[in-house]
């Protein structure tokens, strides 16, 4: 006779236990009833439940059985137990089992004080952050968005549930000073343990742990919460890179309803902009809601003082409404803030927003003057002559006659932030050394101060903001090596660090600085496919971009398609229609040379000859390019026929043209078999007979590479409305196309098209069964 299932056995043991539970009144009965049930909720013993069972009896019976002992709490044989019995059997079945199952049936009635007294074991037992890492892990018995929405309103409103149930019976550690503190020390320890489990190689989730942060901020605690948690943020992150993802990755992960509330907090509990900026990495770019914040909410509509209070319209320095109408502490803070700006901006920066500034300064000084408040008229004044002395350095600057205070020493010093009265020593007399013989000092070297970026987040940094060339150039030269070595990182930044790259200047005249950008893209895109492929065709289409840059972004596809498409232990041959990465020099899709190579190497490999003597087999590798080839061809094919103001494809730019058609032949010729050959074949159909030559040679290295990848019966099915026209075309620019390189792929496209249609009539039955 076979066992029954595990889920009906597990069933029936529950039952009866449930049953002796409600009906017995021998103590014998009722502990061993109890003992069964806790057997379920041991971990690895040999005897006993099956972990197949443990497992069904978590999922299903666990909450029905604490449900079942919460409704028979008054009962006689639980106050006949004895008080070793009653922990280790009652108090255990709620503190051994799913924590977060335990917490919603202590919650759903406290009363009676044994009640009380659990769930206060409960908080300080840890089980809490055992709730907590079990979400990290995925390990969470039952988790669905209708659960995980009521457990986060469990744990944040514990302490008024308990407030509402007990009233002046409640317990210390239910009251929010303590039972908040509590639970940011437990968000912590989650945190560690995932920076733990990083390190080992383990992968973790923050989304349950962001969302509690951000509901606990969201209702009003984030002072309490945050005083925990922030300080613990702040150092971890000065040192560890681990931590500083942790953290990234948890504010990534706080839904965008309750991300205000916990960057406020944030910003009131981490002293320094330095360690803010390492707790929340790149999220302003990244996130719309946090950038909104940080950039405007933050900074023009509220102000860090206990009084003060929003704006309801955006604050200006030099609107006369809010001179008039908004409190002092916050114009003061409005007028900090603008100091602080214009002086970190470069000179370059600054003549690009003068007019801006001048037209600020003049309003925002007569509105200033004309106020009755001293303070605010000399308010008025100090940023006057703040801004007139950065916008015109040479000119006459403005000067007014008021009295100093802290105030204005601030705001003088948010302006000029390294000047200093204190009078230079003056060096002290030194004895001559004129009799010492001269060290010869012909060939030293000068060393440099810079060394090159170990993290790519750093290499980023430089890139976007430093001056420094040498920095700037050891930054370029490591970067490529930065993005393959450090994967996780590469595809976090990916995007942004492709835009940087794409859009950055050779200021400093760095030796080999074209090949150092082209190569880091390269990696970026073949590091983070699908992201950077998308990026970089959008953009290709964008306006405002020069020709130089389109012809790059088709460059670095072509050149990370063929990356992809090669073996991933054999170096990249990059010489295959298109220029090595070593020399930039001469346009990759002028040299017909390369495109006969494709074509000749194609042709070579289908034709068949007789054996030369026995070869070893080649290994089989997977083309990586294949699967992600369609984000490199169709998004290109999208908006070609529609000018710009700056970008007119079917029109003046026909190198443009002509280097587009060929990388989309040479995406054809890379993903062998790809659904590709038929939308290739419908474009460069409308420009086979156009007036540029290099277009033209475009076209025809696209339909070879297309009448070689596609299999012959779905070429002929493809091109049977067209066939006989198809091949007239070939045939007469074969004859007679004044370039000669047309020509050639001409004679050879109608080669292998006549080829393919000898075959299917030899074979038509092949063709009927596609």
């Amino acid at each position: 006779m076979e066992a029954p299932p595990a889920d009906t056995e597990v069933r029936l043991m529950v039952a009866q236990c449930l049953r002796t539970l409600g009906s017995s009144t021998d103590d014998k009965d009722v502990t061993a009833a109890l003992q069964t049930l806790c057997s379920y909720l041991d971990e690895g013993p040999e005897s006993g439940p099956t972990s197949v069972q443990r497992a069904e009896f978590r999922r299903a019976h666990y909450t029905r059985t604490l449900q079942f002992l919460i409704h028979n709490i008054q009962a006689d044989w639980v106050h006949n137990l004895t008080a070793a019995r009653r922990t280790e059997l009652w108090d255990g079945l709620f503190l051994r089992g799913p924590p977060d199952q335990a917490l919603l049936v202590l919650t759903e009635g406290i009363g009676a004080l044994k009640w009380v007294l659990i769930t206060e074991r409960f908080l300080q037992s840890g089980r809490l952050v055992d709730m907590l890492w079990s979400y990290c892990l995925g390990a969470a018995v039952s988790d669905s968005p209708q659960l995980r929405e009521t457990l986060l309103g469990r744990i944040v409103a514990l302490p008024d549930i308990t407030a509402n149930r007990l009233q002046l019976n409640n317990k210390p550690l239910f009251l929010p000073q303590q039972y908040y503190p509590l639970l940011a020390n437990e968000m912590l320890t989650a945190l560690e343990r995932t920076c733990q489990a990083l390190k080992d190689g383990t992968d973790c989730s923050l989304t349950f742990v962001a969302q509690t942060l951000g509901k606990v901020c969201m209702q009003g605690h984030s002072d309490v919460v945050l005083a925990v948690i922030a300080p613990r943020l702040s150092a971890s992150t000065r040192s560890d890179m681990v931590w500083q993802r942790v953290c990234w990755k948890l504010l990534e992960n706080v839904p965008q309803g309750w991300i205000e509330s916990v960057l406020i907090g944030l910003v009131k509990a981490v002293t320094g902009p330095e360690a803010f900026g390492r707790i929340i990495g790149n999220l302003v770019l990244t996130n719309k809601k946090a950038q909104f914040v940080i950039t405007h909410k933050l900074l023009l509509l509220q102000y860090k003082y206990e009084v003060g209070r929003e704006l309801s319209k955006r604050y200006a320095w030099a609107n006369p409404s809010a001179v008039k109408h908004t409190p002092l502490e916050q114009q003061l803070y409005v007028s900090k803030a603008l100091l602080l700006s214009v002086s970190l901006l470069r000179d370059s920066e600054l003549q690009e927003v003068r007019s801006e500034l001048m037209q600020c300064m003049l309003g925002g000084m007569q509105s200033h003057l004309d106020s009755s408040v001293v303070h605010i008229r000399r308010l008025g004044m100090v940023v006057g002559e703040c801004l007139s002395s950065r916008i015109d350095n040479n000119g006459a600057k403005l000067k007014f006659e008021y009295d100093q205070d802290e105030e204005t020493q601030e705001l003088l010093y948010l302006m000029h932030p390294v000047t200093s009265n204190e009078p230079e020593p003056e060096p002290e007399p030194v004895n001559s050394d004129d009799e010492f013989t001269p060290y010869d000092m012909s060939g030293d070297q000068e060393i440099s101060q810079a060394s090159p970026p170990r993290y790519l987040r750093d290499c980023l940094e430089t890139l976007m903001t430093s001056e420094d060339p040498v920095r700037v150039e050891l930054s370029l030269k490591a970067a490529e090596g930065l993005v393959r070595k450090n994967v996780f990182t590469a595809k976090e930044i990916s995007v942004q660090m492709t835009k940087v790259l794409l859009h950055i200047e050779d200021k400093y005249n760095i030796n080999g600085f074209l090949v150092y950008r082209q190569t880091t893209m390269v990696a970026l895109t073949v590091t983070d496919c699908i992201p950077v492929s998308q990026y970089l065709t959008t953009e290709f289409y964008s306006l405002n971009y020069s020709l130089r840059q389109r012809l790059d972004i088709l460059e670095v596809l072509a050149l990370a398609a063929q990356e992809l498409s090669k073996p991933i232990t054999e170096k990249s041959d990059l010489s295959i229609g298109i220029a090595a990465s070593t020399d930039l020099t001469p346009s990759p899709g002028d040299n017909p040379v390369h495109w006969r190579e494709v074509v000749e190497k194609r042709i070579q490999s289908k034709t068949k000859r007789l054996s030369k003597g026995a070869k070893p087999p080649a290994k089989a590798s997977p083309n990586r390019f294949a699967p992600v080839a369609g984000h490199f061809f169709f998004p290109l094919l999208r908006n070609y026929d529609k000018p710009q103001v700056t970008f007119d494809l079917l029109g003046s730019d026909h190198l443009v043209l002509g280097r587009l058609i060929h990388t989309l032949g040479l995406f054809m010729h890379l993903a062998v078999n790809a659904p590709m050959g038929r939308a290739l074949l419908d474009f460069v159909w409308a420009v086979r007979y156009h007036v540029d030559q290099m277009v033209r040679r475009g076209v025809l290295f696209a339909v070879c590479s297309a009448f070689l990848s596609m299999p012959s019966q779905n070429l002929l099915v493809d091109l049977s409305a067209q066939l006989f026209e198809t091949r007239t075309w070939l045939s007469d620019v074969a004859d007679g196309d004044p370039d000669a390189d047309c020509r050639s792929l001409a004679a050879q496209s109608l080669v292998l098209l006549d080829r393919s249609l000898k075959k299917q009539l030899q074979d038509p039955q092949e063709l009927n069964m596609e």
